[in-house]
């Protein structure tokens, strides 16, 4: 495991890996402190932002973010919308659903297609960061070593445009270790 870093309030950092042209770096906080130009909502499909991840990012940005999900709902697994950041520094939050309903549990590969489905939309927007958190792990059910190789598998096989770096960013301890073991695991 990494040292802290007195740089970072103590959290945790990876060194940075590279995967093709997209650097990935791992981190242990809050996604509200990712230095990236937009955050990944790990939705449901009816944009509605309740418990979780979802949640924090709601009470941060305001009701207006939830707002302007839900006008752009339904959004089925496998895709994914932004909205502007609210009142956060972010310019987007891409919502990508891992679930249809709130508080469902789900398969793995829902994982793949959320993970898929945001790096898309960051694309499209022309990001060159993003930040991203565990998808699925909370209600969802999926495990973090399943759910780190879903996401370490997605952002590999990702040819970017204009992204070059992606933080994955949680505050959960085991969800930190998965992605560090996945990427241990295959030397990137």
């Amino acid at each position: 495991m990494a040292a802290a870093d007195p740089d970072t309030g103590g959290k945790e950092n990876s060194p940075e890996m590279t995967s093709g042209h997209v650097e990935i770096t791992v981190m242990q906080g809050s996604i509200l402190e990712a230095e990236a130009e937009a955050i990944v909502n790990a939705a449901n499909s009816l944009g509605i932002m309740g418990g979780g991840v979802a949640g924090v990012i709601k009470r941060a940005a305001g009701q207006e973010v939830e707002d302007e999900a839900r006008r752009l709902a339904p959004i089925p697994v496998g895709r994914a919308v932004a909205t502007t950041g609210g009142r956060t520094t972010f310019r987007h939050i891409i919502h990508a659903p891992t679930m249809p309903q709130p508080a469902m549990q789900i398969p793995p590969e829902n994982v793949a297609q959320a993970t898929r489905a945001a790096l898309t939309v960051a694309e499209e927007k022309g990001l060159t960061s993003l930040a991203i958190p565990g998808m699925g792990t909370g209600v969802g059910g999926v495990a973090h070593g399943e759910a780190a190789a879903q996401m370490i598998a997605v952002i590999r096989a990702h040819q970017p445009k204009t992204l070059r770096s992606v933080l994955l960013v949680d505050v959960d301890h085991a969800m930190v270790a998965a992605w560090k073991d996945e990427l241990g695991r295959h030397g990137t």
